[in-house]
């Protein structure tokens, strides 16, 4: 339970949530609020990783400053280690996707992301989410951008319901008495 500088209450175990809302004033954790902060912006997912392993460096690095190593040794050493693990992450790649065009390849990948957070529902909104990705790459430059892809939730209705729909929504109704029309131009202002 997160209460920010305007009194607004937020219930959240997300860590991303949590640091945006902190007033954070310790240069380290700045930092390490920081790094949360970017791998929230660059993946979306990853943020309480990030701290963990940062809280446990920070924990062995006490542990070496008590031994009696310089901070500039230790700072050596994490550079090392960081070096070796990057060579390392190119060897453990289990599946590459090869077409992000397949329908069938992309389900395989998005299955597992999903069902690190909705467990259980993995098949169910897998293959929404991939149906959803494969319409929001432009066909012009074979690009994804999130920024096309929408989420619309709509009072009374359950997880089992939900529909990919290539278009808009509008959740409300009509202003004026006219409910259809056919080879028209819409304008929608927000």
């Amino acid at each position: 339970m997160v209460i920010n500088h305007l009194e607004k209450i937020f219930v959240t175990s997300d860590a991303a949530t949590i640091l945006r809302e902190s007033d954070i004033h310790h240069p380290a954790a700045k930092m390490i609020a920081q790094a949360a902060k970017m791998q929230e912006n660059e993946c979306g997912d990853g943020s309480n990783f990030v701290l963990s392993l940062a809280g446990e460096l920070m924990v062995q690095a006490q542990s070496l400053l008590q031994m009696g190593l310089h901070p500039s040794e230790i700072l050596i050493g994490y550079e090392k280690a960081s070096k070796y693990a990057m060579e390392l992450l190119d060897e453990a790649t289990c599946y590459e996707v090869k077409d992000v065009r397949n329908y069938e390849e992309m389900l395989r990948c998005m299955k597992s992301v999903v069902a690190s957070k909705q467990y259980g529902l993995e098949d169910l909104l897998g293959g929404l989410i991939t149906q959803a990705c494969q319409h929001a790459i432009s066909t012009s430059t074979g690009k994804f951008s999130t920024d096309n892809i929408r989420v619309v939730k709509i009072l009374g209705g359950g997880i089992e319901m939900s529909e990919v729909v290539q278009g808009m929504v509008v959740i409300r109704q009509s202003e004026t008495s006219i409910h259809r029309a056919s080879n028209c131009k819409v304008a929608v202002f927000n």
